[in-house]
C-alpha cells in the first residue's frame, strides 16, 4: 500500500519504519529535513518536502506530531495533507490531541470525501520501537476495518472505540490512570526509603500482589537510581493532562487526583525537569523532603 507518514519524532520515526519493513511504500515528511533523510537511509522509502507532496500519491496518510496546533499546521493550508489527498483515502492521526480538533478535521476532510480517524497511541518510545503499541481508534467502523491491519504493523493491541473523538477520549482515560499510578509509586518508594526499608526488596514482594503495575515493573529501578533522562517527557504529560482537564470541565467529570498530579508535574518543571520522564515525581518528593541517608 502507498502510505504517507507525517512526523518523525521519537514515536513516528520507528512507527513509519515498521510500515516500510512490512512491505508498504512509505513516503515521509518531517519539518526537520535531516531527520527525514536519516530515516530514508535507515529504512529506504521516500521523503517529501511538504505534507501535501507526501500525501499526493498515498492511499492512507498517518500523522504523529506534537499537539493541536502542530496537527492543524500539517493538515490544513495549501501545503497540508488535505491539499494533496484524493477522495476515498484515509487520514489517521496518532497524535494525542483534543477531541475537538479531531472533530474539526473530520468535518473538513469529509467535504473532500476523505475519511478521518483519530487513533492516539500508548506504550511510549519503547513500545513504538518494538512494535508493541496500544492504539485507540475513533471514526467510522467500516474505515477501521480498512486500517486495522496496517496499524498492527506497530501495535499489539488495536481497538475501535466509537465515532470520531472516542479514540482521544479513551487516551485521556489512559493518562488519568497513569498520573495516579506514577504518583502512588513515587510516594511508595519515597516512604520505603524513609522507613529504612530496602526499596528493591519491597518492590520485589509487592509486585507479586495487587500493587503490581506496568509503571512499577518498568520504572522503579530508574526511579531509585534517580535516572529520568528517558521515556515520556513531563512537558508532554502536562500537555496531555491539560487536554484531560479541559475535557472534564466540558463533560462534568470530577478529577481531583489528576488535577493535583498535574500541579506536581508543574513543580517538576520548576526544578528543571521539563524533559524528564514522568516517573520524576519521585525526584520532586525527594527535593521537598529528602530522605536522610545513613
Amino acid at each position: 500500500m502507498r502510505i504517507a507518514f507525517i512526523g518523525l519524532g521519537v514515536m513516528g520515526y520507528p512507527m513509519a519504519g515498521h510500515l516500510q519493513k512490512a512491505g508498504h511504500q512509505v513516503c515521509v515528511y518531517n519539518r526537520t529535513p535531516e531527520k527525514a533523510a536519516s530515516w530514508c537511509e535507515l529504512y529506504g522509502g521516500e521523503r517529501a518536502n511538504t505534507p501535501e507532496l507526501a500525501a499526493s500519491n498515498a492511499e492512507m496518510v498517518f500523522v504523529c506530531v506534537g499537539n493541536d496546533d502542530d496537527l492543524r499546521s500539517v493538515v490544513f493550508g495549501h501545503e497540508g495533507v488535505l491539499a494533496g489527498m484524493s477522495s476515498d483515502t484515509v487520514l489517521v492521526d496518532h497524535t494525542t490531541v483534543s477531541a475537538q480538533v479531531s472533530e474539526e478535521i473530520a468535518e473538513v476532510a469529509a467535504k473532500q470525501h476523505v475519511s478521518f480517524m483519530d487513533a492516539p497511541v500508548s506504550g511510549g518510545q519503547q513500545g513504538a520501537e518494538k512494535g508493541l503499541l496500544t492504539v485507540m481508534v475513533g471514526g467510522d467502523a467500516t474505515v477501521f476495518a480498512r486500517i486495522e491491519s496496517v496499524i498492527r504493523c506497530y501495535a499489539r493491541a488495536v481497538r475501535y472505540m466509537g465515532p470520531v473523538g472516542a479514540g482521544q477520549k479513551t487516551k485521556m482515560v489512559n493518562q488519568i490512570c497513569i498520573a495516579g499510578l506514577v504518583q502512588g509509586l513515587a510516594e511508595g518508594l519515597h516512604f520505603a526509603k524513609a522507613s529504612g526499608l530496602d526499596p528493591e526488596a519491597v518492590v520485589d514482594v509487592i509486585s507479586k500482589g495487587a500493587a503490581q503495575s506496568w509503571q512499577m515493573d518498568n520504572r522503579h529501578k530508574t526511579m531509585l537510581a534517580g535516572d529520568y533522562n528517558h521515556g515520556f517527557a513531563v512537558d508532554w504529560m502536562r500537555k496531555d493532562l491539560s487536554i484531560v482537564l479541559d475535557e472534564a470541565r466540558k463533560n462534568g467529570a470530577h478529577l481531583p487526583v489528576t488535577a493535583l498530579v498535574d500541579q506536581f508535574y508543574a513543580a517538576v518543571q520548576q526544578i528543571g525537569g521539563h524533559r524528564w520522564d514522568t516517573s520524576s515525581l519521585l525526584a520532586l518528593l525527594e527535593a521537598r523532603s529528602p530522605v536522610k541517608k545513613d
